[in-house]
């Protein structure tokens, strides 16, 4: 068992059961953080629940997010006086939501926080997102002071992108969890 708590931020809608963060949260048990409205996400309440998942546990967290979950990432990361105790995130196809297509389909998410985060990210992109362009998506990746990773045309990199259980980002993910705090 590792050290480290792992939570899981899904997107709108959240993860369906073929998406590689549900087969993760199956297989190895990492803790989904659950919301009140998957459809109408509003950002306060999103900030909220990740903030509750943080406290509730007494391990180091990492965070997985997808899409929306990136930019609850670092929203969340802008207020929270307890980002001491995140270790790393593995940010995988974060949402344009400036876009003004999405910004009108998911409204309240827009600015998207641009601070370089206080713990070790990693972003992980496709040159074919149809939810994100991929010099954006790198551009999120340098404002954030994270990594950056093209996993090539894998579109919004979910069920869809038939990852399977996405090894690859499950190493990922173990690099973010063997760091150490200074």
């Amino acid at each position: 068992m590792s050290d480290t708590q792992v939570l899981l931020l899904p997107g709108w809608q959240n993860s369906d059961p073929e998406h590689w963060q549900s087969r993760w949260e199956t297989l190895y048990g990492d803790k989904r953080v659950e919301q009140h409205d998957w459809m109408r996400p509003l950002r306060g309440d999103w900030q909220v629940q990740l903030e509750e998942a943080v406290l509730a546990t007494d391990r180091p967290v990492v965070l997985v997010a997808h899409s929306l979950g990136c930019v609850l990432a670092a929203a969340w990361a802008l207020h929270s006086r307890h980002t001491h105790k995140v270790r790393g995130a593995l940010l995988v196809a974060p949402a344009d939501l400036e876009r003004d297509d999405l910004r009108q389909l998911i409204p309240g998410w827009s600015p998207i926080g641009r601070q370089r985060l206080p713990f070790a990210a990693h972003v992980v992109a496709s040159s074919n997102d149809p939810y994100s362009d991929f010099a954006r998506s790198r551009h999120l990746a340098a404002d954030w002071g994270a990594r950056f990773s093209d996993v090539g045309p894998l579109g919004h990199i979910n069920a869809e992108s038939g990852l399977g259980n996405w090894p690859e980002g499950r190493r990922w993910l173990q690099e973010l969890q063997q760091l150490k705090k200074d």
